[in-house]
């Protein structure tokens, strides 16, 4: 069956905006998270852009009453909808595709559960203006619970040399938080709409490997909603998919040893563990990570 992707809301009048927010929603979001998350966006510092939320297959009613609200209130929200349930990459690709029209520079990230601090925008926005060989800019986050209680912080390497030394282990940008050029995606490049988890860490080695620039910023921009199953959500299926990334980038970077090679294997043989060590390597990830991620 082939997706039917149509708007269903857009008061937008300008022919022009510097950015395109885009998020994805889907029937298992929290309605009441999803609402903190729109507002964080609609009550930036910063304004130039067009809010773009796809509805990805069918939701209940709490959703698209959400959605609804928002959008009558503020007219830079549109809202678009998928025939069917196609994944975040095939959604954010249409997201993209609409913007194009706008003539945007950047292309923001946003999650359904998760809070944009009110400066995130401007901060990132304005870096890129000043850093115009930089293709690619995330942030480090904040990771909250269920209730919003602050549970811990995810900081990711800053430099380039560092993010892409580390591809090949992990994903070494949180997508959340990411800002893209617009000139990546006039230069051809999607996200891979037939991974359905993962998309981003594809996405990254790809550019990388094409020489695009990236760059981490230390400052806790989004708080990253962390809940109960957050360490049995991967399943086989992602494990997979990450041990292929990390074959990928080994191979795409030319960044051939056996310690990435041996990495790969260990973290797919741990993500098959249960539950308890799953949660315990996360926190010692962290540590690593914070430890030996630094530019």
């Amino acid at each position: 069956m082939i997706n039917q992707f149509s708007i269903l809301h857009n008061k937008n009048k300008k022919k022009h905006v510097e950015s395109i927010v885009a998020m994805a929603v889907y029937q298992a979001d929290n309605a009441n998270w999803l609402k903190e998350s729109i507002e964080s966006i609609t009550s930036q510092t910063y304004s130039n852009f067009l809010f773009v939320i796809v509805i990805d297959g069918p939701v209940p009613d709490s959703i698209t009453r959400a959605l609804q609200d928002a959008a009558k209130s503020d007219d830079r929200i549109v809202i678009a909808q998928n025939s069917q349930n196609i994944g975040l990459a095939s959604s954010m690709n249409s997201a993209i595709d609409f913007g194009i029209q706008y003539n945007p520079s950047f292309f923001v990230r946003m999650d359904a559960d998760d809070i944009s601090e009110a400066h995130r925008l401007l901060r990132q926005i304005t870096y890129l203006k000043k850093h115009s060989n930089i293709s690619v800019l995330g942030s480090a986050l904040t990771e909250i619970n269920e209730s919003g209680k602050k549970v811990g912080a995810r900081v990711m390497p800053a430099s380039h040399r560092q993010i892409t030394r580390i591809l090949p282990r992990r994903c070494s940008l949180n997508h959340p938080t990411v800002v893209i050029r617009y000139n990546v995606f006039h230069d051809g490049h999607r996200y891979d709409g037939e991974l359905l988890n993962t998309q981003d860490y594809f996405f990254w080695i790809t550019l990388a490997s094409q020489g695009y620039i990236f760059r981490n910023l230390k400052d806790r921009l989004l708080k990253f909603r962390r809940v109960n199953n957050f360490y049995k959500r991967r399943g086989l299926s992602k494990s997979l998919n990450e041990f292929k990334a990390r074959i990928y980038a080994i191979t795409k970077l030319k960044q051939f040893s056996l310690y990435n090679f041996f990495y790969a294997c260990g973290v797919l043989m741990l993500r098959i563990m249960p539950g308890k060590m799953v949660k315990l390597a996360y926190k010692l990830d962290r540590h690593l990570l914070e430890r030996f991620g630094k530019h």
